[in-house]
């Protein structure tokens, strides 16, 4: 009788080393990324996505900073770009770190436009951060004698969500964002995310779009949506490895209550 719980018990684990084995190596192929670079691999990526300035809508927080030949007379503008959009005091620059913190700047309102002390409203919506301190160039050289004027971006939020390390949402103080930064910042992909099939989604026009990427091709760096935009999310599935750990307690409770009864079926067949 002894001999046949043991051989059962051993069969149980058995079982489960196996479901666990082949898990682990249908993932373990899939977690390099760019797969098909080879050695001398850098000939081989011949087009990549060029990135393109992002274009100012209503609703987008701008920092504006102005500097003159006299530093006390670019005041008025600068006193003005550490103050929130609800007006509230803080920090004058937003960096990388969850959403919940204040961006501070100024906020472009419904008509696209700012309202600068001094220069007035001024139009920016559909201008890139050139083109918007360009513009503000010029009018500001109207009371400003050699003004040096700055625009940046300072609520550029994107999310990451599910197989990372870190999910959250970042406010970037760089425009220039690509998937793998934003992946990055997130502690990158766990080895259960799908590294196959990341989701991007993406508000454009008024509409969600959709976007799978493959991070084991090179193919990612020729995307339209390599590089991100105000308010993407990136969603990282989990794999199939991820559904086997989670029932890996679930087996092995099954494998002791499996054990159990074939003790009691024993005991009672004695009896």
């Amino acid at each position: 009788m002894v001999k046949v719980l043991l051989s059962r018990k051993y069969l149980n684990y058995l079982a489960i080393f196996s479901i666990i084995l082949l898990n682990s190596c249908s993932t373990t192929k899939k977690v390099p990324y760019f797969q098909d670079i080879t050695a001398n691999g850098q000939s081989d990526i011949e087009n990549t996505t060029i990135f393109k300035g992002l274009t100012i809508n209503p609703d987008d927080i701008l920092s504006i900073s102005l500097v003159t030949v006299d530093p006390t007379t670019g005041m008025p503008v600068n006193q003005l770009a550490s103050q929130t959009a609800n007006g509230s005091t803080t920090a004058a620059a937003a960096v990388a770190g969850s959403s919940t913190s204040a961006a501070s700047g100024f906020l472009v309102d419904k008509n696209g436009e700012v309202d600068l002390s001094i220069i007035g409203q001024v139009k920016v919506a559909g201008l890139t951060t050139y083109e918007a301190r360009e513009l503000l160039k010029t009018k500001a050289a109207v009371f400003y004698k050699d003004p040096n004027v700055q625009v940046r971006y300072a609520n550029f939020k994107v999310t990451v969500l599910g197989e990372v390390a870190r999910p959250s949402s970042y406010i970037l103080p760089n425009e220039k964002v690509s998937v793998l930064d934003a992946l990055g910042m997130a502690g990158d992909l766990t080895i259960f995310g799908r590294r196959e099939n990341v989701l991007l989604i993406r508000d454009q026009d008024g509409k969600k779009e959709f976007a799978r990427l493959d991070l084991n091709s090179s193919r990612i760096f020729d995307s339209p949506f390599y590089y991100l935009k105000q308010n993407d999310v990136i969603y990282v599935e989990p794999n199939k490895g991820k559904a086997a750990s989670l029932n890996q307690a679930r087996t092995q409770t099954f494998a002791v209550i499996g054990t159990v009864l074939s003790v009691l079926i024993v005991l009672f067949s004695r009896i």
